[in-house]
């Protein structure tokens, strides 16, 4: 055989074998409807890459190749265009309907939010109405009215019990089914010893969580929840107002970086500068390690404290030595 006839051949061979994987390749993305065999759900989860994407779903028999499928979502553009949460296919989808569903999120059933330690129940439902759980008006309006019962205490509301977490949340479920979700999960991440904690203490869990509260939106560093939360309780005990800003803030309408003398003068059972006692509330949602601190309170006679920069508060015990460490640590 000659050259150019052998040349000719392997031309041939090669345009017979891409016309042969073309084929298979097109038959595969827009032809091929074996794959999912019954209708089935996958977890996208929060950071996973489009390779990781891919990979999961031909596990899982949603789609039986793929090398296509993700060299289908290169070719688009769409590699990374699929958000985390859970999804549900249908059985018997083309590969392209399915990379459709996944970017359309048509077939999305549910989310991930993740609820940072100290938000208010108010945050919450503007952070689900931002992730499309449903509307924040909604959201509110059943974590103020709701209550649970708390070691044979009910709440006010569920202000405090909805748990700071990541949570995958159905789409299109009831606002009180998504409060149940972080409900269960404070119930599960409540300390086993809190009740006697509670009662070691003079207060009720609920009482206890409201300090954690405080102690949650006060505090920037571990190691100074349980002296704040030292600080609340010998005042309690004293019968002194509190006198903690972030109660003042949890009043007003909008959040303020710095309170002014009128904001200390507002009209509210929150005001801990007019009225001695625990606000009636909670004032934000703790995560387990101001529930610690509040439950572990530091053992002092520490009442006064004030943040001092680099993410710490310093303490005292006397008016006079609180002043001075404000004037040092304030200028």
């Amino acid at each position: 055989m000659t050259p150019l006839r052998r040349a000719v051949v392997w031309v041939t061979v090669s345009v017979a074998l891409l016309a042969a994987v073309t084929g298979w390749s097109l038959y595969a993305v827009f032809r091929d409807r074996s794959y999912p065999s019954t209708q089935t759900q996958v977890t996208v989860q929060q950071g996973a890459t489009f390779d990781e994407i891919a990979r999961s779903l031909a596990a899982n028999g949603v789609v039986g190749n793929v090398l296509t499928f993700r060299t289908l979502a290169r070719l688009r553009g769409q590699d990374t265009a699929v958000r985390a949460g859970e999804y549900r296919f249908t059985a018997h989808q083309t590969q392209d309907e399915i990379l459709r569903a996944l970017v359309s999120g048509s077939a999305q059933v549910a989310v991930w939010v993740t609820i940072p330690e100290g938000f208010t129940a108010a945050q919450i439902a503007t952070r689900l109405q931002e992730a499309g759980a449903g509307s924040a008006p909604e959201f509110l309006q059943n974590f103020m009215r709701n209550t649970i019962v708390v070691d044979g205490t009910r709440t006010q509301s569920l202000e405090g019990f909805l748990f700071p977490n990541t949570y995958l949340v159905p789409l299109g479920e009831t606002p009180q089914r998504i409060a149940e979700l972080f409900t269960d999960e404070f119930f599960r991440q409540l300390p086993p010893d809190a009740a006697d904690r509670a009662r070691a203490l003079h207060v009720t869990v609920p009482q206890a969580v409201t300090v954690a509260s405080m102690v949650e939106r006060e505090a920037k560093a571990d190691i100074d929840r349980p002296k704040i939360a030292g600080v609340i309780y010998n005042r309690l005990r004293l019968k002194m107002p509190l006198q903690v800003d972030a109660t003042i803030e949890y009043a007003l309408p909008a959040h303020k970086s710095q309170l002014s003398s009128r904001d200390l003068q507002i009209d509210s059972p929150y005001n801990s500068y007019a009225h001695a006692g625990l606000p009636p509330t909670p004032i934000a949602n703790p995560g387990r390690p101001s529930l610690e601190a509040a439950l572990h309170p530091s053992k002092s006679d520490d009442l006064y404290y004030v943040y001092c920069g680099n993410g710490r508060h310093v303490f005292a015990k006397t008016l006079a030595e609180h002043n001075a460490n404000v004037a040092r640590c304030l200028r």
